[in-house]
Order: C-alpha cells, then sequence, then structure tokens
C-alpha cells in the first residue's frame, strides 16, 4: 500500500515538474524569464521550457500596438503665439527585456518625452508654418521620439498632430488677416483681368491694322499688274487699245451707279455716251478684223 502511495506521489510530482517546465506563449506576447532574479530569457510566442523551481516568469509583455491617451501641450512659436498641440503616439515594445528593466511607467516616459519634443519642434517654428507644414512637423516629432526611445526597446510606429487650438485675439487677428489677403487677391486678380483685356484689345486692332494693310498691298498689287497689262496693250495694240480700256471703264462706273439702292435719275456726260459709241465701235471693229 505504502509502495502504491508513494509511486502516486511521484507521478503527480513528475507531472507538476512538467507542467512547470512548459510554458505556452500566445502569439502577442513574450515572456521575461529571471533565474534566481537575474534575466535569462525571453521567451517568443509558441512552446518553450524552462528548468522548474529555478527559472520564473516574472513578467509578461504584451507586443501589441498601443496608443497612448490623447494629450494637449502648449508651446510657444517662433513668432511669440502660444498654441495647444493636441497629439497622438502609437508604439509598440520590441524588446521586452529593455522595456522591463530601464524603465518604470512606459506610458509616462514617452508621453513626457513627446510634450517636451512637440515645445522644442513648435519653437523653432513660426505659427504659419505650423499650420502649413504639419506633416514635416509630425515626421520631425517622430523622428526625435524614435531616437529617444530606442534605449527602452519601443518603436514608435506613428505620432499624429491632431489639432493645434489658439487663443480667440489670436484667431481673431488671423481672420482679419485672412480676410485682407482675400480682398488683395480679388484687386489683383480684377487688374489682371483689366490689363489682359487691354492687351487683347490692342492685339486685335493690330491684328485688324496688318489685315488692312495686307489688302491694301493685294489691292495695290493688283493695281499694279492692271496697269502693266495695259501699258502691254497700249505697246502691242497702240493708242486704241488704251481709249477701248477707258471706254469700258466708264461703262463699268455707270453700270453701278445706275444699280444702286432706290429711285434716282442718272445725268450722263456727253463723252460718256461718247465713249460708249466709241468702245463700240472699236469693239466691232476689232470683231470685223478676227
Amino acid at each position: 500500500m505504502e509502495q502504491g502511495w508513494t509511486l502516486t506521489l511521484l507521478a503527480f510530482v513528475i507531472l507538476a515538474t512538467v507542467m512547470m517546465a512548459v510554458r505556452v506563449v500566445p502569439q502577442s506576447e513574450k515572456y521575461v524569464v529571471e533565474r534566481f532574479g537575474r534575466l535569462r530569457a525571453v521567451l517568443g510566442p509558441g512552446i518553450n521550457l524552462i528548468v522548474p523551481f529555478i527559472d520564473r516568469v516574472a513578467h509578461r509583455i504584451s507586443i501589441l500596438e498601443r496608443q497612448l491617451p490623447t494629450s494637449k501641450q502648449d508651446a510657444i512659436t517662433a513668432d511669440n503665439v502660444l498654441v495647444q498641440v493636441e497629439t497622438s503616439v502609437f508604439y509598440r515594445i520590441l524588446e521586452p527585456e529593455k522595456t522591463v528593466y530601464r524603465i518604470r511607467d512606459v506610458d509616462a516616459a514617452i508621453a513626457t518625452t513627446v510634450a517636451g519634443i512637440v515645445r522644442s519642434e513648435i519653437g523653432t517654428m513660426e505659427l504659419d508654418r505650423v499650420q502649413s507644414n504639419r506633416a514635416q512637423l509630425i515626421e520631425r516629432i517622430q523622428t526625435s521620439l524614435a531616437s529617444v526611445v530606442d534605449d527602452w526597446g519601443i518603436e514608435v510606429t506613428r505620432a499624429e498632430i491632431l489639432d493645434v487650438n489658439l487663443d480667440a485675439a489670436t484667431r481673431s487677428a488671423m481672420l482679419q488677416q485672412l480676410n485682407a489677403e482675400r480682398a488683395r487677391r480679388a484687386q489683383v486678380t480684377e487688374a489682371e483681368g483689366k490689363r489682359r483685356a487691354v492687351e487683347l484689345g490692342a492685339d486685335a486692332d493690330l491684328y485688324a491694322a496688318e489685315q488692312r494693310a495686307k489688302a491694301r498691298r493685294i489691292l495695290a498689287d493688283a493695281e499694279a499688274y492692271a496697269t502693266n497689262a495695259l501699258s502691254a496693250a497700249i505697246r502691242d495694240g497702240g493708242l486704241e487699245a488704251a481709249q477701248y480700256q477707258l471706254g469700258m471703264k466708264q461703262i463699268e462706273a455707270l453700270s453701278e451707279v445706275a444699280q444702286g439702292a432706290g429711285q434716282r435719275t442718272v445725268i450722263l456726260p456727253a463723252t460718256a455716251v461718247d465713249a460708249f459709241a466709241d468702245a463700240l465701235g472699236r469693239l466691232g471693229r476689232g470683231a470685223g478684223r478676227a
């Protein structure tokens, strides 16, 4: 009987020892193991073995990404404007052994570091740059923060500036400045429009003048061509050809006068009739010769 109890107790001790030696670590955690109060190992996700009664799991650290509570920091810009910056930081623990043994309160330490970095960075920038270059400011804050928390085994995954608040007086001054700037832009735009209209009008007048000059040049060329043709005809056909051309011109002019709008009386000089008869006669003689 006593032997049976002894075997049962031995089996129970062995089972308890195995259970104490085996540690199953979840995927989202890491275990910090100590041996006699000193760091022994860091257990990753999965099944791990430790020495029972000698090693112990001192800390269970979550490696999930964390978000610090939203915080507000007062800062003064380079142009002496008081602003209140609302920030939020996301981080995760990469090396639990550093986080456990180098810093006591991680969240408070990061929050304090963020406040100092925000005040320092905003102090080098004017208010307009703080408002317009928010992405650049966030990048600078995240870079500075990452270099500080690296010794704590922490990775800063994201830093955000949620809002930049101003006091009522500063907001009123900025609104007045914004309205004045809008009015100035409207006046500049109107002036530019008027100047452009004048330029286009001048271009149109110049184009019209160029076209009229081209038309006059074409007419002059036509007149020169007609004069040359008439000179050639006189040279080849004699004086009769010139008189014939003059007579035809007079007939064309009288025809245009007679075709005018409205009723009118056209008085023909005697020389016009003679010229018409002379032109017909010359035309007949020219046809007889042919």
